[in-house]
């Protein structure tokens, strides 16, 4: 540079007026001419377009900056391309890039943003080349990771290279310096991808190492949770990830990992377990602090009353726990002095809290049972209920079960009764209860029979009111003709249904008409009673006899419904007496009604 300016001296020195005057080069002689050109050339450097020099900085101005790069002319760059310069001045060297030697106005073009980009190309290329660690500023976050400024540069860098962890929140390193890799450049695009993540598994892998080869059951090692789940958490042991299982996190139970640990916290876990090659490891938490049945209360024995709540809830049962750590399981048998509990998700749900009486316990293997009916009365030890429930007392209950000799109805908690299918109905042949009730009908009936010790009620639903029998006794007397209407056939005879929605039966060969035709289904005709049985409740009629007596000339009336029977009491006499209140059975006409639910029977 110093040559440079002494040629530019000896230029300006040279006299152009005895050039001009005498022609160029007269007054000197030829080894004179070339010395002075050599001179003239020696004054202009060589430059070629598309790369970057220095240049010095001769002016400067409010809106450019004049640099001299030893061309023949000076070169002008905006002053904007300086404003990280605050303190430029003259006689500075700075690297400008030489767009173009000679624009239209014959002006030299540079620039210094283009020198920066190009030579932070090359410090790139030379680091990824090199594998070198740079230093970059975040700059902004971006979808899927960060943008970094490297030497000028904008690089990205994704988030899973920022570390081995899962970041969560990428806007905590905007604005801050990172140590980064180039990993990738892709010169088409002029796209640079960096990483931190490979400086940090570096150091790791040593880490990592020593970690794996000091391993060992019991051993007792502090880590990072870097992942949750609902089935456990991962845990960061320095560079080794371990298993942290949800049963292991407490003695108590626990729905989810997050009731108790956060992301990102710091805790300490033992080994529990790994493979052969080290790869899956098993960590405990809850093993570092004694279990809670080995300080389990004394007093907690049999007979004592617990308070704690539901954390499972099972087809036989649910689990009581009275401290973390600690459960009892109440059967659903203990739940309710009902025998028809069947559920317990329909009498407790999880998170339920209740007291429960414990009824077995064994500290050694850890299992206690606990009731929760125990800490009510036995209804059947109740002192009244001899009186609530005597013989012949009358109550309303729910029907609960349905089987083929009957039913059962429960009465009140606890308290359970059986109607025999048989003492549903005076009438109706019942051959299963389903027949006339359904489970959770309320149905009224009587007490027959009570026995304590056993704990058995005997239940009626016919007998709330009198046996109609006896009524029937006077109505349908042997010989008595009624209309009655065929309900079904078979080939032993035929089903029929007479007044009052009773049954009889006639045998076939008591159903031909008197025209010889046969009586069909769905039929109304006369009938004559043939046999009446009270205590079978069975009544046999014919349908023959009603013409064949006629037709011998036995010179008697056909008798009707209307006709006194043998008992000299009409069905119109006895339906009087009852609406005079002669007798107690209740209004008859109410059993016709029973008509619309009786079923196809057979005898």
């Amino acid at each position: 540079m110093a040559e440079q300016n002494e040629n530019q001296a000896q230029a300006a020195d040279f006299n152009w007026d005895d050039l001009e005057s005498g022609g160029f080069g007269e007054n000197y002689s030829q080894k004179e001419k070339e010395e002075m050109l050599a001179m003239y050339d020696g004054t202009l450097g060589e430059i070629t377009e598309k790369e970057v020099i220095e240049g010095l900085v001769v002016s400067i101005t409010d809106r450019e900056v004049v640099l001299n790069i030893g061309f023949k002319s000076d070169g002008l760059v905006s002053r904007n391309e300086f404003r990280d310069l605050e303190d430029l001045k003259v006689g500075d060297t700075v690297e400008v890039y030489i767009e173009d030697q000679e624009d239209a106005n014959g002006q030299l073009i540079l620039s210094r943003r283009k020198a920066k980009i190009v030579k932070a190309w090359e410090k790139i290329t030379n680091a990824f080349e090199n594998d070198e660690v740079i230093e970059g500023i975040i700059k902004r976050r971006t979808k899927g990771g960060l943008i970094v400024d490297i030497f000028g540069i904008e690089a990205f860098l994704p988030g899973s290279q920022i570390d081995v962890k899962p970041i969560r929140d990428f806007d905590v390193f905007v604005g801050k310096k990172m140590e980064l890799k180039v990993v990738k450049i892709n010169y088409s695009n002029d796209n640079v991808v960096v990483s931190h993540k490979v400086l940090i598994e570096k150091d790791l892998e040593k880490q990592k190492a020593e970690i794996l080869n000091n391993l060992e059951r019991g051993q007792v090692l502090e880590g990072v949770i870097k992942n949750m789940t609902n089935f456990g958490v991962f845990i960061d042991l320095g560079g080794v990830d371990g298993l942290l299982h949800i049963t292991d996190i407490s003695w108590g139970r626990i729905s989810h990992p997050e009731e108790l640990l956060e992301l990102d916290q710091t805790v300490k876990v033992v080994v529990l377990d790994f493979d052969d090659d080290k790869k899956r490891i098993s960590l405990g938490m809850k093993q570092l602090t004694p279990h809670p049945w080995d300080s389990l209360d004394e007093s907690i024995d049999v007979g004592a009353k617990v308070h704690g709540k539901i954390v499972n809830v099972a087809d036989y049962g649910a689990f009581l726990e009275i401290v973390p750590g600690v459960e009892g399981l109440i059967h659903v048998s203990e739940m309710s002095w009902s025998q028809h509990l069947r559920n317990p998700q329909d009498f407790l749900k999880v998170g339920d809290e209740l007291d429960a009486q414990v009824l077995t316990i064994d500290r050694e293997e850890r299992k206690m049972s606990l009731g929760i009916k125990q800490l009510t009365e036995d209804p059947w030890k109740r002192s009244d209920l001899m009186i609530k429930y005597a013989v012949g007392t009358k109550h309303k209950g729910v029907i609960r079960n349905l089987t083929n000799f009957g039913l059962f109805i429960e009465l009140e908690e606890g308290i359970d009764g059986l109607v025999h299918v048989s003492d549903l109905s005076w009438t109706k042949k019942i051959k299963h209860p389903s027949e006339f009730v359904k489970v959770g009908d309320e149905l009224e009936v009587v007490v027959l029979e009570l026995d304590i010790e056993q704990k058995r009620l005997a239940l009626g639903h016919k007998q709330l009111e009198e046996n109609p029998w006896n009524a029937f006794e006077d109505i349908f007397t042997t010989g008595s003709v009624h209309k009655c209407t065929v309900i079904s056939k078979n080939d032993k005879g035929a089903v029929l249904e007479l007044p009052y929605g009773i049954e009889g039966f006639c045998l076939g060969k008591n159903l031909k008409k008197e025209d010889g035709s046969t009586t069909e289904v769905g039929e109304t005709l006369d009938f004559k009673v043939m046999d009446f049985s009270k205590d079978d409740k069975k009544i046999t009629m014919s349908h023959v006899h009603t013409y064949k007596e006629d037709k011998g000339g036995s010179g008697s009336s056909k008798k009707s419904s209307d006709n006194k029977g043998k008992g000299g009491k009409s069905a119109k006499q006895f339906n009087k007496d009852n609406d005079a209140g002669a007798a107690t059975l209740g209004d008859l006409d109410a059993l016709a009604q029973l008509k619309q639910d009786m079923e196809d029977k057979k005898d």
